[in-house]
């Protein structure tokens, strides 16, 4: 079965952020966390916080940037899905951060990469 192309799309903005992130000195530890809370795409180490990273993809010309479409519901989910991932880890002490990847671009070859880091603040 053909893969669709908005996974495609996706799959090559996560690895275009995941080449950025790591020449950055982002140390990637697991792609796509699935629980029964939701899904992250990229948790990381960074400095000396461990970070959760929403990776956005928008082709060239769609309306919208990808930072926009984590929106305030996308981060509750976000925040429940990284706690159960600290507990299930036995990290609830440890410092974390919460980025958004944008990426933007046509095709795999010709892709901006932003950081955004600490992108929201959960409460």
């Amino acid at each position: 079965m053909a893969k669709s192309s908005s996974f495609q799309k996706g799959r090559a903005g996560e690895q275009a952020a995941e080449e950025k992130l790591q020449a950055l000195g982002y140390r990637i530890l697991q792609r796509n966390y699935r629980c029964k809370k939701g899904e992250i795409d990229l948790v990381a180490r960074h400095e000396d916080e461990l970070v959760f990273i929403e990776v956005k993809t928008r082709r060239q010309g769609e309306s919208g940037s990808p930072e926009e479409f984590v929106h305030a519901e996308k981060r509750r989910k976000l925040a429940r899905t990284a706690l159960a991932y600290l507990s299930e880890h036995h990290l609830m002490e440890e410092p974390c951060r919460f980025d958004v990847v944008s990426v933007k671009g046509q095709g795999s070859g010709n892709l901006t990469v932003e950081i955004i880091r600490s992108a929201f603040v959960v409460e």
